[in-house]
């Protein structure tokens, strides 16, 4: 079959979600598929190699970071045509796998209701949270996304796909982005239940974001068998922006005071001042971006990594990344633990106690502790070992046969 892609932002920009789609990208392929990637152009000094991928459809695009990372495209008229001309030249389409919350996702809606091609949407993001980290102005953001929805879904063909859906907040901006969907899926039970509950989509698909099954192999295959000796050592990876919390991390770091080494992979707007938080600490590095392989062998051999956004997450890859290499990771959103099951250490959640003055400075508090704990148990040999079980079922491979089995039912159903 031939399924199109679409996304906020082009494949090769960096994002959890673009790792999940190349991988889907990758596996589809390789069992015999063929996949559009239709999404932003990119700007900037990585953009001449992105555009020489014959899969990809990069639309005309705007910047709208200042490092250039990422780029909008406007979904309309213009758009519609120019994607249009663009897919005379590839083969017909079976289905659309819209896999954007904004303009890429009002782009694919537009584009599927135009051509009458039925739409799966995986839900990436939990909206109303992602734009509350980073705007006090969330409320009047959300109240403008959702009216930019109802106005860019009327499509082409004057009418918006599925059920008209009203409201101002973020659930609503989704129901809206579900209504023309065939099926929706989500990335963890505890996403896909939230959804369910605010009737985004009657019964949500769950199918987990995956690892590659090769790169995994290899990167085992050169990890050393016993842990090799020296101080405790953790990493954190992830975006530098303020839902991921990285300045609280550092600020328990500082005050669990423990012996042990830190290496903080990614890039973002959060970096200056997080490398003044730690200057002068022993043992903390700055690794910047990584590639794929490396960050995945980076946490392989460290002795455990830390996940410290709350409530954010649709799953949070960086934990099931590290339980399927073997590490056992600090979880601090307890959604992520009840999905891992086990082979952790999960942060007290203060904000579930009565008295507490101040959550942030409580779960700063509790964190530093949950390292402290960590740092002893690594020490001692008796850190938690994940487990098994999640290791199988997060391989790519086996996460794209089951949304092979989502788009071959939607297809079956018309």
């Amino acid at each position: 079959m031939h399924v199109v892609f679409f996304g906020d932002q082009h494949l090769d920009s960096l994002g959890g979600a673009q790792v999940s789609m190349r991988l889907q990208r990758e596996f589809l392929e390789r069992a015999g598929h063929t996949v559009t990637v239709v999404a932003p152009r990119m700007h900037g000094p990585r953009a001449a190699g992105a555009a020489m991928d014959a899969a990809n459809l990069d639309l005309p695009s705007m910047p709208i970071t200042l490092d250039r990372e990422y780029s909008m495209t406007w979904p309309g008229r213009a758009t519609d045509r120019y994607l249009d001309r663009a897919m005379t030249t590839r083969p017909p389409v079976d289905l659309v796998h819209v896999q954007a919350d904004f303009w890429g996702a009002f782009i694919g809606h537009r584009y599927a209701q135009r051509h009458g091609i039925p739409v799966v949407h995986t839900m990436h993001n939990r909206v109303d949270v992602g734009i509350a980290a980073v705007t006090p102005l969330h409320r009047p953001v959300l109240a403008a996304l959702n009216a930019w929805r109802r106005v860019a879904l009327r499509g082409a063909a004057g009418s918006a796909p599925g059920r008209p859906v009203g409201g101002s907040d973020g659930w609503a901006f989704l129901r809206g982005l579900a209504a023309g969907a065939s099926a929706v899926t989500a990335p963890s039970t505890h996403f896909a239940r939230r959804l369910e509950q605010h009737d985004v989509f009657d019964a949500v698909d769950v199918i987990w974001n995956g690892i590659d099954d090769d790169v995994r192999a290899a990167v085992l295959a050169e990890a050393p068998v016993e842990r090799m000796p020296g101080r405790p050592r953790f990493v954190w990876l992830g975006r530098m922006s303020p839902e991921k919390r990285l300045l609280p991390f550092l600020e328990a770091w500082n005050t669990a005071g423990i012996d042990a080494e830190l290496e903080i992979i990614g890039g973002g707007g959060q970096r200056a001042a997080a490398e003044k938080l730690v200057a002068g600490h022993d043992g903390v590095r700055f690794a910047g971006r990584l590639t794929y392989p490396q960050t995945l062998a980076r946490i392989a051999a460290a002795d455990a990594l830390v996940q410290t956004s709350i409530g954010f997450e649709t799953q949070g890859m960086t934990p099931f990344e590290a339980a399927t290499l073997g590490t056992p990771s600090i979880i601090s959103d307890p959604d992520i633990a009840a999905e891992l099951g086990g082979g952790f250490w999960a942060v007290a959640d203060p904000s579930t106690s009565s008295g507490t003055p101040s959550v942030e400075p409580a779960r700063v508090a509790a964190l530093a502790e949950t390292l402290r704990v960590a740092a002893s148990d690594i020490a001692a040999g008796t850190a938690p070992t994940p487990l098994p079980t999640v290791a199988e079922a997060f391989r790519q491979s086996s996460r794209t046969a089951a949304m092979v089995e989502v788009y071959e039912r939607v297809l079956a159903d018309g």
